[in-house]
């Protein structure tokens, strides 16, 4: 039997994205369940329905080990890849098919791009018949300039690369951009331009650098941006239906009701 449970996989920012994104679906009348990844996690403005701190927490890791932060958050996940087929196998029998998980991740990008955690986590749910997006949130306040952006993307098209996974990227905040038209420009740019604001402010001695970095972002054209304003109901809507679009959700429901309509008599 094939399940079909849709997740999204969050990193930086997310539990505002979270908050919104759970805040959205209950207005609309949508159910959806928020898994909590985090170990370091301490307060929620929505109903965790699955906890990782039930598992393992950073506190106690870093009491009981003497592990800093980073080295700790780091145990606690490996701990959690230890007992994927254990403790989160119990925890996700609890969900029906084609219910809608939110997987809250931490933020730090090393997770995402240099250690095999997550990528294995999310072959673990792949072997589980789950389909599974990535969506990687940015503080659209990190883009202000062309340096950021391309320091943006290559931190996105690692994640992309680690986690193999169709991925959306989200520009978040864009509430507290005051000039929103220095954020749109980066949104879908051209290398070309990209690569003529890079040369205006750096020294000739790193332009090559610059044409390859700019080249990379274009041949992945995938690197794109949604802007998300949480102020609007309609922004919301805009990420969910590409996140929907993404997993194909409700694709196979369209399919179920289909099935089961009486054929008319001649």
């Amino acid at each position: 039997e094939i399940r079909s449970v849709f997740l999204s996989v969050v990193n930086h920012m997310q539990s505002t994205y979270c908050s919104g994104l759970y805040q959205h679906c209950e207005t609309v009348g949508r159910r959806i369940h928020m898994v909590n990844l985090d170990p370091a996690a301490e307060h929620f403005s929505y109903p965790v329905s699955t906890d990782i701190r039930e598992l393992i927490s950073l506190d106690d890791v870093m009491e009981e080990l003497g592990m800093g932060p980073n080295g700790g958050l780091i145990y606690c996940m490996e701990h959690l890849e230890d007992n994927l087929d254990d403790w989160l196998d119990e925890q996700l029998e609890n969900y029906l098919d084609d219910d809608y998980l939110v997987f809250d991740c931490p933020g730090q990008i090393e997770l995402f791009t240099h250690v095999p955690v997550l990528h294995n986590f999310v072959e673990y749910l792949k072997r589980k018949n789950f389909t599974v997006c990535a969506v990687y949130l940015l503080d659209s306040q990190f883009v202000s300039d062309v340096t950021k952006y391309i320091s943006g993307c290559m931190a996105s098209l690692s994640a992309m690369i680690q986690l193999e996974l169709p991925h959306i990227n989200i520009l978040s905040k864009m509430d507290l951009v005051s000039n929103k038209k220095d954020v749109e420009d980066y949104l879908n740019p051209e290398a070309q331009v990209l690569l003529s604001q890079l040369n205006r402010q750096m020294a000739p001695r790193f332009h090559k650098l610059n044409k390859a970095l700019a080249e990379l972002v274009d041949d992945y054209n995938m690197v794109n941006f949604i802007p998300l304003d949480l102020r609007k109901e309609s922004s919301i809507q805009y990420v969910l239906s590409n996140i929907d679009n993404c997993i194909q959700y409700g694709e196979d429901a369209d399919v179920k009701v289909r099935d089961f309509i009486p054929e008319e008599d001649d």
